[in-house]
């Protein structure tokens, strides 16, 4: 078989699914990591239908993921003094099964890490193709010739960047900013979520794990703002101005917010491209086809990495061939997430009070309407809409 040596860069979610993957059809997974470690990140990720959880039942992790669940049950908005006004069913927030990214990316990496070599505290510098190869330099490590090479690295993609070029040729800003990060749980939660809203910004906090920590969320909306991602103080006033002088928990957020170590800030944003591969590189998961919020990032991510590799095994290392059939199984099942995913801040942030009022009075009623079963369609109908072959493999 050709195309045996195969880097991947990016340990989060999509790399590490790919190369389980891969080691099982016979190739040399190598995962090239920035971060010194394995990344943590405590805001929740969730599996939707059954062509999620099938695959990774087929990955013989399903009970391991079921086993570290949040089981979050409730999530309520409320007003300034913290009065619920309304409530979101769990099928909305949670789908199937909701585990915190950290805890999935643990999981994975122990499930890997015996039939992958894991290079942490490195990245990519230079990609030279060639007829043969790909040779690959690091900023640390010596450089090395690989079969194929897969950016699995994020929205913010080096891999996409060194191959393709720059970010700003592909990524559309949603209009929406996220802040996430680790808090004591202050508000007594358990299993639940609480979220705050006033025109443009939501505040919330979620207790999904033990009884002392929770995960506190600051979404705003906002024209494209100009900031420097390794500025983390920066982003932390900037967060702190769109939010001053706001009711409800938003002052102790904030106070928490200053010292989080796991403070996390982004733009929300979808990475569309004409092709997700150039010669022996290809993209998988958000380096490629981003979604953002709502379009069922993760579990797509898990079953593109069972495609890739199928189809790169069925392909028997024929690359040209392989990535060809991985765009077209996956085009329109990617598509259908990021046309979901496209008004997701009129949900997490809406502009208006009157807005506001809507969101709040259909989650109101939505408990007295005979929809239960439509909903949970609705929830669930993007992240079945593909039918993964089994590529001659038997489940684990």
């Amino acid at each position: 078989m050709e195309g045996r040596d195969i880097l991947i860069s990016g340990a989060s979610v999509a790399g590490p699914a790919l190369a389980w993957w891969l080691a099982r059809h016979g190739f040399r997974p190598v995962i090239v990591e920035r971060s010194g470690q394995l990344r943590g990140g405590g805001y929740a990720v969730d599996f939707r239908g059954e062509v999620h959880l099938r695959v990774l039942a087929q990955m013989g992790l399903l009970e391991q993921v079921r086993a570290r669940q949040t089981h979050l049950s409730s999530l309520s908005y409320v007003d300034d003094r913290g009065q619920p006004v309304a409530s979101m069913p769990a099928v909305f927030f949670a789908g199937d099964v909701e585990i915190l990214r950290g805890d999935l990316a643990e999981i994975l990496y122990q499930a890997t890490r015996d039939g992958t070599q894991y290079i942490f505290g490195d990245s990519v510098t230079s990609l030279d193709q060639d007829p043969d190869g790909v040779r690959v330099r690091f900023e640390h490590a010596a450089p090395r010739t690989f079969d194929l090479v897969i950016g699995a690295d994020g929205v913010h993609s080096n891999i996409r960047r060194l191959a393709f070029g720059p970010e700003d040729g592909f990524a559309r800003n949603l209009g929406l900013y996220a802040s996430i990060f680790s808090t004591p749980n202050f508000a007594g939660l358990d299993r639940a979520g609480v979220m705050y809203s006033v025109p443009g910004r939501t505040a919330g906090l979620f207790a999904a794990g033990g009884p002392d920590r929770a995960i506190a969320q600051l979404y705003f909306t906002a024209p494209a703002l100009d900031f420097d991602p390794r500025d983390t103080a920066g982003q932390r006033e900037l967060v702190a101005a769109h939010f001053a002088g706001l009711g409800w928990q938003v002052p102790r957020l904030l106070a928490e917010m200053a010292t989080a170590a796991d403070f996390y800030f982004d733009t929300a944003s979808q990475i569309r491209m004409g092709t997700w591969s150039d010669g022996r590189v290809a993209l998988i998961g958000d380096a490629g086809y981003a979604a953002g919020p709502g379009g069922n990032g993760t579990g797509n991510a898990v079953v593109a990495a069972r495609v890739l590799a199928g189809e790169l095994a069925a392909a028997r290392g024929d690359h040209r061939a392989a990535f060809g059939r991985y765009e077209q199984r996956l085009r329109k099942y990617i598509a259908g997430g990021q046309k979901q995913a496209a008004g997701s801040h009129a949900v997490l942030a809406p502009p208006t009070w009157k807005k506001i009022r809507q969101r709040n009075r259909f989650f109101k009623v939505l408990p007295y309407l005979p929809v239960k079963g439509l909903i949970s369609h609705a929830a669930t109908r993007t992240a079945t809409a593909i039918t993964v072959p089994d590529y001659g493999l038997a489940p684990r």
